[in-house]
């Protein structure tokens, strides 16, 4: 069982999807220790922003998640979608002065939202199965024709030059690391006993281990996405965060990937959908 409240499982309103994908930013934000990333006490690496920057940015999408639930309700083409998604990065951007706080969540949760309506539309019980069969049979010609299109962002174009799978191909792919790597491995935390925050942050871990984070290879290059994946798969080997000295461990990570100035983006976002999903499907 979930620790969060359970939203209905049958036909959300968009209204809860929206509600639930807010809470879910809240939720990854809080995590803590996190490698290299923003939480409510640690600018992890950076230097542009902090929990009072995520938080203005996350209160500022409340009414992006929901509308974007409804444009999938409305059977909406990939465009209209694409198009509520730059209005909500721009929307972003005004709240944190040009701070690029949840750009990959606007594009991620956004377009799960959208499945998410879709399937409320049709009165049919939202499950991760269903999620996914959802976006790609919708959206996903459109996410393989944008995928081949060149990106002009950074973690875009990190993930072209080193062959990596980029983020628009992730999508179009359904989001596989979400389906079979972070919902499952968040449900077998929860069935072993461990407490929210611990399953959560095994399952960071988890996604960090296998994801090509362009946010990563960004700033680290491939050695940096390397190191990153070789330091999650220690940390899980080594019992994750039920571990006696999990935390620490953890914390030890964490202040590595501050040296190295590596920050994980990538799979903050993937988290937090997984979070979304189990607010809305336990």
């Amino acid at each position: 069982m979930s620790a969060h409240p359970q939203l209905a499982a049958a036909a959300p309103s968009v209204q809860e999807i929206g509600r639930a994908a807010t809470l879910a930013l809240y939720d990854e934000l809080a995590l803590s220790p996190k490698p290299g990333l923003v939480t409510l006490t640690d600018c992890g690496s950076h230097v542009d922003m902090d929990a009072h920057t995520f938080m203005r940015s996350l209160l500022a999408l409340r009414g992006y998640f929901v509308r974007i639930a409804g444009l999938g309700a409305a059977g909406a083409q990939f465009e209209a979608l694409e198009r509520c998604g730059i209005a909500a990065e721009a929307h972003m951007l005004t709240a944190t002065g040009g701070i690029n706080t949840h750009r990959g969540a606007i594009f991620m949760i956004g377009l799960l939202c959208a499945s998410a309506g879709a399937l409320a539309a049709e009165d049919r019980r939202l499950t991760p199965q269903a999620l996914r069969d959802t976006l790609v049979q919708r959206w996903g010609d459109a996410l393989a024709a944008r995928a081949k299109q060149p990106s002009t962002l950074p973690g875009g174009i990190a993930a072209r030059r080193l062959g990596l799978r980029s983020a628009s191909t992730e999508a179009a792919m359904g989001f596989p690391t979400l389906f079979e790597t972070a919902v499952p491995a968040l449900h077998m935390a929860r069935a072993r006993g461990l407490s929210m925050p611990c399953a959560q942050l095994d399952t960071l871990f988890a996604v960090m281990a296998v994801l090509d984070d362009s946010n990563l290879a960004h700033r680290g290059g491939l050695e940096g996405l390397r190191f990153a994946q070789r330091a999650a798969r220690g940390f899980l080997a080594a019992g994750g965060a039920a571990a006696p000295q999990g935390q620490a461990v953890a914390r030890a990570i964490a202040d590595e990937f501050v040296r190295r100035r590596l920050s994980p983006g990538g799979a903050a976002d993937t988290l937090a959908a997984t979070c979304w999903l189990a607010r809305l499907a336990g």
